[in-house]
This record gives structure tokens, C-alpha cells and sequence, in this order.
């Protein structure tokens, strides 16, 4: 059975739930063979384990750590000459969609990006695409060299298989080429208490409808365990962090259930949450395009609804 390379997504060794559904979707392409960088693989080898790597390819040259991005090409392309894998898998956030893509390059192979499925078939491997704001749905394969696929998180559900995890320390040699972008330091991002937007079960977006206040839309957020999300308008306005935005632009987020409260749907934010599995929408304007999509639209002032959700979420915790 060929391997499959899954770049290990993780921070310290704690290992991301992004990582840990790449390792169920490889399963159904062949072996799973985590590529582990950076330190805290003590700590992440009964993760990657339990979720069935078979091996676990590491790397403990500081320099892959120390310089972004090219060192982690070195390293996979590599592995993919040295074990001639059926398929890579990478999480499709900004820096695995840039590894992806320089190591296509590298390899001489197909990418596919955003993929919401990937599966055996006859001609390959092959890759469901939510593409177009979702409007439309693409079925594709790589036709060339080996397939690297880029899945976007919350994808499928992370089904543990035991695996043996066999630890393999790989000596890769960092080009001087790799060193010319130089990692000077890293801060601990501040924590909110609430889930990372784009792994999020549950996302609860504001928009321009909430004129600055995101009180009722975390509180709401909070109350549901959910991680809190911002249209363009609300970031560009200067409401919420640029880290928050979903859309075209900003994360691409596909959580099990989506509240859109105050925003419109443009086009641009529709991209980045459109293949979410349910979405509910809580706008005053009952003509806003966000309610083509919604599977539940609320038509009313998000300041009234939102606090009368909150109590009623939070009365049915009791």
C-alpha cells in the first residue's frame, strides 16, 4: 500500500484537529505517513498515533524551524522522491496553500486546492472543490506527478484507527537559497477563551448591521462555545481584527453551523463560508441577499434577537 505525506499542523506538539482529519481522509487513499517539523513531537506522536500514522517522518534541523516556508518544501520534496507517495495532504489555511504550491512546483506535480473531499478512484486520486463563492461544485484529479491537495478544515470528522507511528528521522539539508526569509520572532497569539475561527465547529459573524458593537454577537458566540467571525466592512471599519475576517479575502471557514448576524452576503463573504453545513442569517433587511443561501433566515434587529438566542441557549444548558 503507497504512503501518504500529511504535513503535521501543529504548535509545540500540540496537534491541530486540522491534522488529525487530514490523517481519516489519507486512510482512504493509502498508509498514513506524518511529516513532523519542529519540536514537541514527544507530546504530538500519541496524537498522530491514535488518529493511524503508521510513520512519522522528523525532522530536527533547527533550520527548517528558523526560516519560513521554503526550508518545509526542502523536506517534502524529499520525502515525496525518497517514498514516491500516492498523495500529499496539507491544511488549506495561507501557509500551507503557499508550501503547496512551491513544492508543485518543486515536484513537477498537480495541485488542488480547498478540497472539501478526497477519495481513491479509478483515474487517482480524486477531490470534491466548492469553487465560485460555492456556486458551483468541482470534481477534479491530478493527471501529472504526484497529487498535492490542499483540504480545507472541518472537512470530515476525525475518526481514530491506531496506528504505529514508527519515528524516522529524516537529515535534510536546508539551501542557502531556503535561509533568505528568516523567522526573528514568534509572540504568543492572546487567548480569547474561544475556538480558532477557521477549526471552529460553530461561527457567529458580525457585520456591518452591528454599527461597532460585537457585544451581542460574542456574547451569542460564547454561549454556543463558538469562535467569532467579521465581515470586510466590519474589519475594514476598524470593528474587529483583521485575523477575524471571513471571506474572499480572509479565512475560509466551514464549520457544522454558520450565523451570519448583520451581514449582507455579499459575494466576497459568501466565498469564504458558503460550504458551511448549516447557515443561519439574522438581518432587518429582509430583501438581503444573505438570505438566498441561509438554511434559517431571521428577519429582525440583531441587538433584539441575539440577546433573546443567548438566553434561551443558555436556559437550555440548565
Amino acid at each position: 500500500m503507497s504512503e501518504v505525506l500529511v504535513l503535521v499542523d501543529h504548535v509545540d506538539g500540540q496537534v491541530r484537529k486540522t491534522t488529525s482529519e487530514l490523517l481519516t481522509l489519507a486512510r482512504r487513499l493509502g498508509e498514513p505517513s506524518a511529516v513532523f517539523l519542529g519540536p514537541g513531537f514527544d507530546a504530538a506522536k500519541e496524537t498522530l498515533a491514535a488518529y493511524g500514522a503508521q510513520k512519522v517522518y522528523r525532522v530536527e534541523n533547527p533550520d527548517v524551524d528558523d526560516y519560513l516556508v521554503v526550508p518545509v518544501v526542502d523536506v517534502l520534496a524529499a520525502l515525496v522522491e525518497q517514498a514516491a507517495p500516492a498523495a500529499v495532504l496539507v491544511s488549506s489555511s495561507a501557509h500551507g496553500k503557499e508550501i503547496a504550491a512551491r513544492l508543485a512546483v518543486r515536484t513537477g506535480s498537480g495541485l488542488i486546492t480547498d478540497a472539501v473531499d478526497i477519495r481513491a478512484g479509478g483515474s487517482g486520486v480524486e477531490t470534491t472543490q466548492s469553487v465560485f463563492a460555492g456556486g458551483y461544485t468541482v470534481e477534479a484529479t491530478v493527471t501529472r506527478g504526484t497529487p498535492i491537495v490542499t483540504v480545507k478544515p472541518n472537512s470530515c470528522a476525525p475518526e481514530q484507527a491506531p496506528g504505529a507511528a514508527a519515528d524516522e528521522v529524516v537529515d535534510v539539508t536546508v539551501s542557502d537559497a531556503a535561509k533568505t526569509a528568516q523567522i526573528t520572532e514568534r509572540r504568543e497569539k492572546q487567548k480569547s477563551g474561544r475556538p480558532e475561527l477557521s477549526e471552529a465547529a460553530i461561527v457567529v459573524s458580525g457585520g456591518r448591521g452591528t454599527n461597532g458593537d460585537f457585544s451581542p454577537v460574542e456574547a451569542f458566540a460564547d454561549a454556543l462555545g463558538a469562535a467569532v467571525g467579521a465581515s470586510r466592512a466590519a474589519v475594514d471599519a476598524g470593528w474587529y481584527p483583521h485575523t477575524s475576517q471571513v471571506g474572499q479575502t480572509g479565512k475560509q471557514v466551514s464549520p457544522q453551523l454558520y450565523v451570519a448576524c448583520g451581514i449582507s452576503g455579499a459575494i466576497q463573504h459568501r466565498a469564504g463560508m458558503q460550504t458551511s453545513k448549516t447557515i443561519v442569517a439574522v438581518n432587518k433587511d429582509e430583501e438581503a441577499p444573505i438570505f438566498e443561501l441561509v438554511d434559517f433566515g431571521v428577519v429582525g434587529d440583531l441587538f433584539t434577537v441575539l440577546p433573546q438566542a443567548t438566553q434561551a441557549v443558555e436556559a437550555g444548558k440548565g
